[in-house]
């Protein structure tokens, strides 16, 4: 699986400030990208042979979003420069919520007619095709000027990504087992030492990929990377402890142009173990509110889940209450919901979600009544008759870009979302081609890996919270430049 020999351009510094642009020598396509197109065909041909679906036309709507899914990825492995994928990760993500979703025929999918689930179908196909040609035709130069090339402090500063690692493990720890931040200062606290940590993660797993990461540093990174994701597991959510570890993996394969097989077969089982005794145990505490586990009953904490995700069955060991990993990543069920009564029984929204965007952008310190970042969740989640106000402040359903926008503006709206995500990934990704990874510009575009496969949040919350951890980590090294320059 190795890549094809790469034509090294390596810049005037060769730490890890610095770019070292890479590019393909003439000649056959790089093993890699072989691999993925010969694995695609794979499970395009699993995919087609085990379809559960209602009618032919969902099978081929669903075999089109996978291939789109995947098409800017395989691009991105046989064309670019291998910068970091973050259009492409935001794509692929359609994948596991619409496409193969649509082609195994989720239970939740039976709840609606021929007719919407092929609307639904068709809206994530042209989303898809919008955004790719709009990314494709949209032209961005790179950009040379000071404050897209500067590293953000001066020398090495490779031995300090352990710090921002050591801050983000710390807050997880103390935020889950103890009571000492304050609840004013919880979001403050939550923003910078998460923020730090995504640069962290994401700058070692690539150094790591690139063979640049010390051996020391490996292990005292992978320990780290252990503790986050089990103690971020103790409050029984998985979207955590699985978004540390995309982000890794994402930043491993944009430097080594390798995909740890391995590893991933190792994980995802686990996972899929963790996710089906996931029920058993929020049942126990939270519905008969077991206290949560000291730090010493860990090991017997994820014993007994690793036990429930091995035996528990739904109650009454109906089929269509079984749901399986995939169907947690799942957002065709919601699109379906939406198209289904919009706009039918229920009009447009014509723009309402939008319009709560500026008003995130407000601190609370000069707003104290600013309504919540999942306002525009919670108004979709009214409107379709799924929550009432008492509800949302127990459970939050996601909902996602593109069906937000078939609610405010049906079609129209999903095109131009596509047009918006589309120009925009382009835009910067195409400016940054060229900057560090540790200027200001080079650490955006690790924030936006991140929350480019962040595919359940509506527009509001995904601009408000990608804007305050942007704040965080351009912020932080601004003010502590000085003293680690």
């Amino acid at each position: 699986m190795d890549p094809e020999p790469l034509e090294e351009v390596p810049d005037s510094d060769s730490s890890v400030g610095h770019t070292i642009q890479l590019r393909r020598r003439a000649g056959r396509p790089p093993r890699l990208f072989k691999f993925s197109v010969a694995s695609l065909g794979a499970v395009l041909a699993y995919l087609a042979c085990n379809a559960h679906v209602a009618d032919p036309i969902h099978l081929y709507l669903g075999l089109v979003i996978v291939v789109l899914g995947f098409l800017p990825a395989l691009l991105w492995l046989k064309h670019s420069r291998f910068g970091l994928p973050v259009f492409e990760t935001f794509m692929a993500t359609t994948v596991t919520a619409y496409g193969v979703p649509l082609i195994s025929g989720q239970n939740q999918l039976l709840n609606y007619s021929v007719a919407t689930i092929t609307a639904a179908g068709f809206a994530v196909v042209l989303f898809q095709a919008v955004a790719l040609l709009t990314y494709v035709s949209t032209r961005a130069r790179p950009k040379h000027t000071r404050a897209w090339t500067r590293n953000v402090v001066s020398g090495d500063i490779s031995r300090y990504l352990g710090y921002g690692m050591a801050l983000s493990t710390a807050y997880i720890v103390v935020d889950q087992f103890t009571n000492w931040i304050p609840n004013d200062l919880e979001g403050p606290v939550r923003a910078t030492c998460i923020g730090l940590g995504t640069i962290a993660t994401f700058v070692e797993c690539r150094l790591w990929g690139q063979g640049a990461l010390p051996q020391r540093q490996k292990a005292i990174f992978v320990i780290q990377l252990v503790i986050q994701v089990l103690f971020s597991l103790v409050s029984i959510f998985l979207v955590q402890a699985i978004s540390i570890l995309i982000l890794g993996l994402l930043a491993y394969v944009s430097g080594s142009k390798r995909f740890p097989v391995l590893t991933v077969a190792l994980l995802l089982p686990l996972f899929a173990i963790l996710h089906h005794g996931k029920s058993a145990m929020r049942e126990k505490y939270w519905v008969n509110y077991a206290p949560l586990p000291t730090f010493a009953q860990l090991p017997d904490f994820f014993t007994e889940w690793i036990e429930d995700g091995l035996v528990s069955e739904p109650a009454g060991g109906d089929p269509a209450e079984k749901h399986s990993l995939l169907d947690r990543t799942s957002l065709i069920q919601i699109l379906c919901l939406v198209v289904a009564n919009t706009p039918d029984h229920l009009p447009y929204l014509n723009g309402e979600t939008y319009l709560q965007i500026p008003g995130q952008f407000v601190p609370r310190f000069f707003w104290p009544n600013k309504p919540v970042g999942h306002i525009s969740t919670y108004t979709l989640s009214i409107y379709y008759g799924l929550q009432n106000a008492e509800d949302t402040e127990k459970t939050t359903i996601g909902f996602g870009l593109l069906t937000e926008a078939y609610a405010n503006f049906g079609y129209i709206g999903v095109v131009l979302i596509g047009f918006l995500f589309g120009t925009a990934f382009k835009k910067f990704s195409g400016w940054a081609a060229d900057s560090p990874i540790l200027s200001y510009p080079g650490m955006v575009m690790i924030v936006l890996m991140a929350w480019s496969f962040q595919d359940e949040m509506t527009l509001s919350l995904w601009l408000s919270s990608l804007y305050q951890a942007c704040l965080v980590v351009c912020a932080v090294p601004f003010v502590l430049g000085d003293f680690i320059g």
